[in-house]
């Protein structure tokens, strides 16, 4: 028997993709995990363990700092979770019905804000709800609603869930493109049967559409899970990286990146820094892992 081809031109073309992968996140991220098994003691680099992770979730002077970020993390996923991705959802099935008109012009004037810049729409937004020079007073004043406005970015209890909506304005295109995408793809022919049965309208919609795309919006939680556990620019361009007020908005990106950094007159420490980082990554790594290896398996047995 001959013996197997080997087909070298497979890793001679994966290698400078593979190389630029390692050198960009592969290498930086077990570096900053080595980082934070050491510690800084007289000029001196020392390895300390796990001491600096203790650290940072048992001293008061940063387990309260920490622990608030990750409180405020995970208020701005649920927000994200609660209102963006059913808005999402909604969006993409009204614009995938087939006699919608202008759906197209729809569908990229929603997905423009995607593609703008944290550093625009941190700006723009900090400008419009200025109450000094910002139009949201005058235009609430204009439909005889002013009484509901405040300075919403400069209060404690607001300030956060006033920046979650902002990403939420930003990046609803994303679900709703995801979900479009998924919901042109169903067959006609199991439409028209349910429609056969008289299932139309809204019923379709739950009954037969959203059981198919369940695979798809398990992907977007994952995705929103992810991606607002990595947040940092909104906050620091509207905010700054104190996250203020008094720390009302801080989550563990401007928290890490205080620590890591330094900022005003706090110095920077790598060490405690990369632990908030490893922190971080832990906390996503058990996010992912949870959805791959218990809610995606359902979703498989449930599809056979």
């Amino acid at each position: 028997m001959s013996r197997p081809r080997i087909r070298w031109h497979i890793p001679i073309f994966l290698a400078p993709a593979v190389a630029v992968y390692s050198a960009v996140m592969v290498f930086p991220l077990f570096n900053t995990l080595r980082l934070a098994l050491f510690s800084k003691i007289e000029q001196q680099q020392v390895f300390v363990g796990l001491q600096n992770f203790q650290t940072l979730f048992l001293d008061p002077n940063w387990s309260e700092q920490f622990w608030n970020a990750l409180a405020n993390n995970f208020w701005f996923f649920l927000i994200h979770m609660l209102v963006q991705n059913p808005i999402g959802i909604a969006l993409a099935a009204i614009l995938s019905h087939p006699r919608l008109r202008f759906a197209a012009l729809y569908r990229s004037a929603i997905f423009i804000p995607t593609i703008l810049s944290f550093v625009i729409v941190g700006f723009a937004w900090k400008l419009i709800l200025s109450p000094i020079w910002g139009i949201a007073p005058s235009m609430l004043d204009a439909v005889g609603l002013k009484f509901l406005y405040a300075p919403w970015l400069g209060k404690e209890e607001y300030a956060l869930t006033t920046l979650a909506l902002i990403s939420v304005w930003q990046f609803i295109g994303i679900p709703m493109m995801l979900t479009y995408a998924a919901l042109i793809t169903i067959p006609e022919e199991i439409v028209e049967a349910g429609e056969i049965d008289g299932i139309t309208g809204i019923s379709a919609f739950w009954k037969i559409k959203l059981p198919l795309i369940l695979p798809t919006i398990g992907i977007i939680s994952i995705l929103t899970f992810v991606g607002n556990f990595n947040a940092f620019d909104l906050i620091y361009v509207a905010q700054g990286a104190l996250a203020g007020p008094d720390f009302s908005t801080d989550i563990l990106g401007t928290f890490m990146y205080r620590t890591f950094f330094g900022f005003q007159l706090q110095l920077g420490d790598p060490h405690m820094g990369s632990a908030i980082a490893g922190a971080m990554f832990a906390i996503i790594l058990l996010g992912v892992s949870i959805y791959l290896f218990a809610i995606q398996t359902r979703m498989r047995r449930y599809q056979l």
